[in-house]
């Protein structure tokens, strides 16, 4: 996963508190003032361009002063927060108010039993569990994370595999935040766990002798580099089938729908190379689809004696190629599906009767069914104006059936039932909203604004009815725009609150997402960076001039690569927002990819250049939020981070704030928030997220309506 990925791609939501609203001069004065001066200035000198950062001490968790420091920045932010107090109190019980706390998701089916979570009212994690298909008093619960979570304070499940016979479960786990997963194997006939542990587990692929499989192993920097084979009951040390060297590349294994081939996956940003071998034969050789070509990216699925093949070989969008298993490499493929630079093809499903394709076009998703038989096409979509459609759990290869999820600004997620033969959908599982909430009082709309350069910029916008567009509405405007992931237009529980309220909520689609095919990720990385700053300033002043907010009531949220947008955009243009929300933001962008022992940092060399290299040095250093804080006025600020964050190491925010406090000229507040015991998600447990969450929205309301006009 991206250094900067997550989908806290969030449940926005606040209520408006009751009584009078506060001014700003009506924050109490804090108790302490966070400490901004530098232990020890260290210069770095770099090409002809001498740099000094005050801030670089941060870096050392262990260092004195450095813990004291956050504490400091906590203690001062629950200071300002305080009056909000009862506020977040309300904004939890609210959101918890409108989720259906004892669930179950929709059972999927694979082998002989169908798998599935639940929740209980009060416990923070999942239990998982599997039952006799159609028959529920046969539940077998086969883990259960509140009970492995006891008396830790974070808890984060990786890897999940049930052997091919259904007896051994291998599950992996990170107690810190930190994305250091230890494997363990379940026996579900005994309940006992056996007595492996394997360290540094990223991913998973069991043979089909159920008692070996494959896995891959992480380096220092967080890196899978090494495929392993492990037998159960071994002692010995597990084999090395393969290492890559290459630093650009991470390492995966999986095993095909059909079960009888194992994969080994090498991906950089830009470029694939997958080898296969049998699963009967974990012992056996490998043998390479495709050799890595740079800048070719594939995918690869089994059938009979043939791959399908999902390749951008000759256009950035993919095709879809067939070749067979005895011959799979280039020269073998002939052509399934042509590539269209209008269609993204994001994703290919095969089954033994038919294959599905996950396609993209004008930034909205849809489901393309073909049999093997005719070869004929239908199509399934929605006709919601933004919605997210995607496959859901697909696990038996031979079926009829394709399952897929559904979900929209306004509509909760919904898991279908799709009878590809009848070409007709039932619907399985929908999660409930509670309180009354009524999908029609809500409008949700898709609006283009156009950058500088003329480009199009799409928007997805959803309000109650009834919500003045008169430009006296507060909005909140969210955005990401990195790694080619499109912004996930999904339903959310909380954001109800929010528009409730009177909000609008507005997601930027700029470039460096996914939503219009990977021309529009190129045209948002590298050398072309500055288009997503621009695309989202644009889009503010569209909404703006179209009348859904003002410059004062718009605040503007993202997380990961979202935080190094709203910096650059803050940076740019203070006046254009009234507050910033930035969480585990990726500030620091010119020194995190100026060391190349941090996490992810040579992988990311494809997404945003090689400062060690003159020209992409000076192309980072000019969009740096960190690097290009200045000294003038800056909006009302929350930044919020994690003291695990092994993906956006917890110093970049923490020097950011640091440097902001000693260079910006107003009197906004700024206030650090740092989850000690967390990692680049925040909490793990659901109630404990959600405390955040409230957080947050407490923070943007008591910030809308505290703000004087200008």
């Amino acid at each position: 996963m991206s250094r900067r990925v997550i989908l806290l791609l969030l449940i926005l939501v606040l209520p408006r508190c009751a009584g009078a609203p506060k001014t700003s001069s009506e924050y109490p004065t804090p108790i302490m003032t966070p400490p901004v001066a530098p232990i020890q200035p260290r210069s770095i000198t770099l090409h002809d361009d001498t740099r000094v950062d005050n801030y670089q001490w941060l870096r050392d968790k262990g260092a004195e002063g450095v813990i004291a420091h956050l504490e400091a920045e906590n203690a001062y932010t629950a200071a300002l927060m305080k009056p909000t107090e009862v506020l977040q109190k309300a904004l939890y019980e609210e959101i918890v108010g409108r989720i259906q706390e004892t669930d179950q998701s929709a059972p999927y089916r694979k082998g002989d039993f169908e798998y599935y979570h639940r929740t209980e009212q009060g416990k923070q994690y999942r239990i998982y569990c599997r039952r006799e298909p159609g028959k529920p008093a046969t539940e077998a619960v086969l883990l259960d994370m509140n009970a492995r979570a006891e008396n830790l304070p974070f808890l984060g499940l990786g890897v999940y595999e049930v052997s091919p016979d259904g007896r051994y479960l291998a599950f992996s786990l990170d107690e810190t935040g930190f994305r250091d997963y230890t494997l363990q194997v379940k026996d579900l006939r005994s309940g006992d766990v056996l007595p492996e542990r394997i360290e540094k587990v990223k991913s998973l692929a069991w043979a089909s002798d159920s008692q070996t499989f494959l896995y891959t192993m992480d380096d220092e920097t967080k890196r899978s580099y090494r495929v392993l084979r492990h037998r159960l009951g071994d002692s010995n040390d597990d084999p090395i089938l393969y290492q890559e060297d290459d630093e650009r590349f991470r390492m995966a294994v999986w095993r095909s729908r059909s079960g009888q081939y194992l994969f080994r996956g090498a991906f950089s940003h830009t470029t694939t190379e997958i080898g296969f071998l049998e699963a009967e034969d974990p012992s056996g050789t490998w043998r390479l689809v495709a050799e890595r070509k740079q800048d070719h990216e594939y995918a690869v699925a089994h059938r009979g004696d043939e791959f399908l093949i999902r390749t951008n070989d000759q256009g950035r969008n993919f095709r879809i190629v067939r070749a067979p298993v005895a011959a799979p490499q280039p020269p073998s493929w002939k052509e399934v599906v042509a590539h269209r630079d209008d269609v993204m093809v994001e994703g290919l499903d095969v089954f033994e009767d038919f294959y599905v394709l996950s396609e993209r076009e004008m930034g909205l998703p849809y489901i393309r069914v073909a049999g093997f038989g005719d070869g004929e096409f239908h199509r399934v979509s929605m006709d919601e104006p933004v919605y997210s459609l995607y496959p859901g759990a697909n696990e038996e290869f031979s079926t009829t059936t394709l399952r897929f999820g559904y979900e929209s600004l306004t509509a909760p997620d919904s898991v279908f039932d799709y009878d590809v033969a009848a070409r007709k959908r039932r619907l399985i599982k929908q999660i409930e909203v509670l309180g009354g909430y009524e999908p029609t009082s809500y409008r949700s709309e898709r609006l283009w604004a156009t950058a500088g350069d003329g480009t199009r910029v799409p928007i997805s916008v959803v309000y109650k009815k009834g919500t003045p567009l008169d430009g006296s509405a507060p909005m909140v405007l969210a955005g990401y725009g990195s790694y080619g992931f499109p912004y996930p237009t999904v339903f959310s529980h909380a954001r109800v609150s929010l528009l409730d309220r009177g909000f609008v909520y507005a997601i930027a689609h700029v470039r460096g997402g996914g939503e219009l095919g990977k021309s529009w990720h190129d045209q948002g990385r590298m050398e072309h960076k500055e288009n997503t700053f621009a695309d989202f300033i644009a889009v503010a002043e569209h909404l703006i001039a179209k009348g859904y907010t003002s410059s004062e009531r718009l605040a503007i949220m993202g997380g990961s690569a979202g935080g190094l947008l709203m910096g650059a955009v803050v940076n740019r243009r203070p006046d254009l927002f009234g507050i910033v929300v930035s969480l585990v933001p990726f500030v620091d962008v010119l020194n995190t990819m100026l060391d190349d022992s941090l996490p992810l940092t040579v992988g990311e060399y494809e997404e945003w250049g090689n400062p060690r290299e003159r020209e992409a040095y000076f192309r980072i250093k000019e969009y740096c939020p960190y690097t290009n804080i200045g000294a003038h006025d800056y909006p009302t600020m929350l930044v919020r981070t994690s003291l695990n964050d092994s993906q956006v190491m917890y110093w970049e925010p923490a020097k950011y704030v640091a440097k902001l406090r000693a260079h910006k000229t107003d009197q906004n507040p700024l206030l650090f928030r740092i989850n000690m015991e967390a990692g680049h998600g925040g909490a793990s447990g659901r109630y404990d997220y959600l405390e955040e969450t409230a957080f947050d929205y407490a923070f943007i309301l008591e910030a809308t309506f505290s703000r004087r006009s200008p």
